[in-house]
């Protein structure tokens, strides 16, 4: 969520705004569902010399349905919400949730924006180099939120062409905020200080935190669903295969355990089966 803040002289006077109202900001970031925008720091991923860095290419789909591998988030960087999302922060919320969609334009509650769910879903947490995902002046990893999505012409034949033309180069995550620490740039504020001071330096675009003077971390959120939009909040969240093949590595995927009310359901079942 982008909060709407009044007009500052200064960027002193808003840091100073921003923890005299920290508790309601919070309340207010955690009360509505985090969407993209359009107000981003970049609208594509270049080389020094100008040229798209990884376009993905088109193909003939081998029948009516194909998989995909998207990147829905990725952490570590400084987002056009001023947020930015930490390690782990998907981990209890990947446990829990079973009802994780990949939509269009974070339109989950429409049936014709629906492009994957259920069986034809899979989302888990994996950890990739920033190169690996076409932004190579950043150094390090980042774990990012993936989805690999089966596309069924039948079921959503717009995004099934989109994303078979290659044309799907953004993501964004429809979450809703858990855990979230204002940091700020400003030795004159005690704790909010030391939390920038704690976390700041794993901002990989941190030149952009610091023009601002403060940040949002996020450091546990519930995914309710991903989106293909044409320009997300967090830029660097591509397609990262448009006819994915493999199974995801089983080691890097987030093991969905039964709750308690499945496994006293299985237990009667079966009791009932030895009857």
């Amino acid at each position: 969520m982008r909060l709407i803040l009044p007009d500052f002289k200064n960027k002193r006077d808003e840091i100073a705004f921003l923890v005299k109202n920290k508790e309601r900001l919070i309340a207010q970031k955690k009360s509505a569902t985090k969407w993209t925008d359009n107000n981003i720091y970049r609208t594509s991923i270049l080389s020094k010399g100008g040229e798209l860095i990884k376009e993905n290419e088109a193909f003939i789909p081998d029948g009516d349905s194909f998989k995909v591998r998207v990147i829905i988030n990725t952490t570590k960087l400084f987002d056009s919400h001023r947020d930015v999302h930490l390690n782990g922060l998907w981990k209890k919320s990947l446990k829990e949730n079973k009802g994780i969609m990949h939509v269009r334009q974070h339109r989950s509650n429409d049936f014709e924006f629906i492009i994957s769910d259920d069986e034809d879903l899979k989302a888990f947490t994996k950890m990739f180099t920033w190169d690996e995902l076409g932004a190579p002046e950043f150094k390090g990893n980042t774990e990012a939120l993936t989805f690999d999505s089966t596309v069924r012409r039948k079921r959503n034949e717009f995004m099934f062409d989109q994303y078979s033309n290659g044309w799907v180069k953004q993501h964004s995550v429809g979450m809703i905020y858990m855990k979230l620490i204002l940091g700020v740039n400003d030795d004159n504020f005690g704790a909010e200080f030391e939390a920038w001071e704690k976390y700041s330096p794993e901002i990989v675009n941190l030149s952009d935190a610091e023009d601002v003077g403060h940040a949002w971390f996020v450091k546990e959120a519930k995914v309710i669903e991903g989106s293909a939009v044409p320009r997300g909040s967090n830029w660097i969240t591509p397609t990262q295969d448009n006819n994915f093949k493999n199974e995801p590595d089983q080691s890097t995927q987030v093991e969905i355990e039964p709750s308690t009310e499945d496994t006293q359901k299985r237990k009667y079942f079966n009791s009932l089966l030895k009857n």
